[in-house]
């Protein structure tokens, strides 16, 4: 049955159908075929149950959120503050483009939505300081990876659904936090060492009176990490309440008080919100009927069966985990590997003893990871769209950025402690 179901799926890709159409025409053809039986009712009842939890509110919220900074001139904002404090140091633009990253990651939750609001106007600056084109792509690809694990992160909403219930979403955002900084921190110091093999000359030093005037346009776009991790944090509300807060937060900010955006261009805004949103949930929703069916088989038995032993020990676990969802990553959208592998692996993970909250950093990792691994990672994809460049010339510069994350993931998955120490 599985050979079947993997074939029917390939051959729809091949034919060039977008993925929500093998995903659910293959498990439907599957049952047609070793089940005739089959009551077609029970089959969209399981298409509507995988879009029936509250939690997947925070999903267009946080888009939407993230589409009207996108529009407006956070980006730019947060760019400035943060280069006007460490441009000038050698390889001081590209540490702002990961800093900018990160944070602009806490607002946005998005891989895909970091590159092209972070890396169309720092790309520019950092050819304009001396930086080779291909090496500027690939920091802003993998700079974005950090999006996935600061919250709020899509890729954690989605894998909690996945996990089922037990796994709080709040929890997992507090558990990104740590290791989002260390891939940030990783990717500063090798910026700071590559600025200095290949003499990357130095921005002018701006003035302190220069940077207070950055800091205060900056103060309000900062609000948006204090105000979703500090509220998620301390309790004050839900990821689903802060991800409407954080709607209410860029109305304010971008329409009220920095007026980029006019009142007539949010009906846009959010309709661009609603498309996505549908692709998402289509997903969400077939990813469930795929699961089921792999459920009513006895595949995910099988495969743990095959692949992890009867008595794996944690370490391995994670380990397999880390491989199969990397792997899986760099050739399919990460929502549909995380909507897939996950009910697979998280019953074997949890037996054992890895913690539920842990096994999602692993998983959200690894999918950020391979989001920007050749060879169809979608940041790779993204960035040669936004910025008209071929595809062998956006990954050129990329090994070592995945080096360093392949290594930042061993230590994950070696000290739990890394990712579970904030988790109250």
């Amino acid at each position: 049955m599985l050979t079947t179901l993997l074939a029917i799926m390939v051959v729809l890709l091949l034919l060039n159908f977008p993925m929500m159409i093998p995903l659910i025409l293959a498990p439907v053809v599957i049952m047609i075929i070793f089940n005739p039986a089959v009551n077609m009712d029970l089959l969209m009842g399981q298409l509507l149950t995988g879009i029936e939890s509250p939690v997947l509110l925070c999903v267009p919220l946080f888009i939407f959120a993230a589409d009207i900074m996108t529009s407006g001139k956070t980006s730019n904002r947060l760019l400035d503050f943060i280069g006007s404090f460490v441009g000038h140091i050698r390889g001081g633009y590209a540490v702002t483009t990961a800093a900018a990253c990160t944070l602009f990651g806490a607002i946005s939750g998005s891989t895909q939505a970091t590159v092209v609001a972070i890396g169309r106007p720092m790309r520019e600056r950092l050819l304009k300081i001396g930086y080779k084109d291909s090496s500027a792509m690939a920091l802003i690809i993998n700079s974005s990876d950090v999006a996935l694990l600061i919250p709020p992160s899509i890729g954690m909403i989605i894998y909690a659904l996945a996990a089922g219930s037990g796994v709080s979403v709040g929890d997992l955002f507090i558990a990104g936090i740590i290791p989002g900084l260390i891939v940030f921190l990783s990717f500063a110091l090798y910026s700071v060492i590559y600025a200095k093999i290949k003499d990357i000359p130095l921005a002018d030093r701006i003035s302190w009176k220069e940077r207070l005037v950055y800091f205060r346009k900056a103060l309000l776009p900062l609000g948006f990490p204090i105000i979703i991790i500090g509220g998620i944090y301390l309790g004050y509300f839900t990821p689903v309440e802060a991800s409407g807060i954080s709607v209410l937060y860029a109305i304010i900010l971008e329409v009220l008080i920095f007026k980029t955006i006019p009142w007539k261009k949010l009906p846009g805004i959010a309709l661009s919100t609603g498309l996505v949103t549908s692709a998402v949930f289509i997903l969400v929703a077939g990813g469930q009927l795929f699961t089921w069916v792999l459920g009513f088989a006895r595949i995910p038995q099988q495969i743990t069966e095959a692949v992890l032993g009867t008595d794996p020990s944690a370490v391995y676990v994670l380990l397999m985990v880390s491989i199969f969802f990397f792997v899986g990553c760099m050739f399919v959208d990460p929502i549909v590997v995380i909507l897939i592998l996950t009910p697979i692996f998280a019953p074997a993970a949890e037996a054992a003893d890895v913690d539920l909250i842990h096994l999602g950093i692993i998983i959200t990792f690894q999918a950020a990871l391979g989001s920007a691994t050749p060879p169809f990672g979608v940041d790779i994809f993204t960035a040669s769209a936004v910025f008209k460049k071929p595809y062998l010339e956006v990954i050129k510069s990329t090994p070592p950025f995945i080096v360093m994350l392949l290594l930042i993931g061993v230590a994950l998955v070696l000290f739990p402690e890394l990712s579970l120490v904030l988790v109250p």
